[in-house]
């Protein structure tokens, strides 16, 4: 798996689903944009009549985010 930043190389995938060569994005929920990105993923995802399942998850981490005290912008 490649991270966008280097420091999050520590994160794995001990059950190996995900290729060694795939791009993945990790997002916090300290940015200030996290819920609105969300918001627009959940939205395509629906739009798309994608696995319901799929916008359940995204919506119980809306309600944790959104409980996060710390907003700021993003950062490397």
């Amino acid at each position: 798996m490649i991270h966008a930043r280097a420091d999050y190389n520590r994160i794995q995938d001990p059950a190996g689903l995900i290729p060694e060569n795939e791009p993945v994005m990790l997002f916090r929920a300290q940015d200030k944009h996290f819920d609105r990105v969300l918001r627009f993923y959940r939205d395509i995802v629906d739009a798309d009549n994608g696995d319901p399942r799929i916008i359940t998850a995204i919506n119980d981490h809306l309600l944790l985010s959104d409980a996060w005290p710390k907003k700021k912008a993003p950062d490397l």
